[in-house]
């Protein structure tokens, strides 16, 4: 029996060769603007500049460049979806620097305040050892029964969810400098322990998708945010 997958998951990667001289100036500023803290406050979790006022890293001047770059590609990713670039609007709404130390990771979570989200590594070597990028899929659709394949005695045998098999759990990337991951916004993911002596440092982005400027706001996306009116 042929049996065909449907339905993938659209992750866009770019791999990008960044300045060394650039570089060290960037991770020299997410320094100073992490100072003294070293969590996000459990000492588990990595620092994350959006819950520490660090949410606009592409208004440093340290980082408009990279991150002009890095915007480039989203609408390449978009486009390879299918978008037609007149039709649309994206906005990048906020972006931020994260560092993990070791022992350090990130939970599970997802971004409901966006539609495309972003990841840009400035360090890692492929390896893994630094934390991985895990990646859900939003729900097992071929476990049949919800919640059979996690469940006590599950009736699976262990390769299905191995990758390759049709009920692998999750995906998982490894950070490499200059690698930059696109997903959309909704999809569950978290960043796994720090087992690498050295902190990893990133950089996530979040867009918005909305009506061009000027147009009427088509079904299910937003009117451009110029057409919005403020309330008091």
């Amino acid at each position: 029996m042929k049996i065909e997958g449907l339905f993938p998951l659209a992750l866009g990667q770019v791999q990008l060769r960044p300045d060394p001289l650039a570089l060290a100036r960037q991770l020299q500023v997410i320094l100073e603007l992490r100072g003294k803290a070293e969590a996000n406050p459990d000492p588990d979790c990595a620092w994350t500049g959006d819950l520490n006022g660090v949410w606009q890293l592409h208004r440093h001047p340290t980082f408009t460049g990279l991150i002009d770059e890095l915007t480039g590609h989203a609408w390449a990713y978009l486009q390879a979806l299918g978008f037609e670039r007149q039709q649309v609007a994206l906005h990048l709404q906020r972006c931020w620097p994260v560092v993990s130390t070791s022992g350090q990771v990130v939970g599970r979570h997802h971004h409901p305040n966006a539609h495309l989200s972003g990841v840009y590594y400035l360090n890692g070597d492929g390896s893994g050892r630094s934390g991985c990028l895990r990646l859900w899929p939003d729900r097992q659709v071929n476990e049949l029964v919800p919640g059979l394949a996690v469940g006590h005695e599950s009736p699976f045998r262990p390769d299905a969810r191995l990758p390759g098999g049709w009920l692998r759990p999750w995906v998982d990337l490894a950070p490499r400098a200059g690698l930059f991951v696109l997903f959309p916004s909704s999809t569950d993911h978290a960043v796994l322990t720090n087992d690498d002596d050295d902190g990893r440092f990133s950089i996530s982005l979040d867009f918005v998708l909305t009506a061009p400027a000027g147009s009427a706001a088509a079904e299910y996306l937003a009117p451009h945010p110029q057409e919005w009116q403020p309330l008091a």
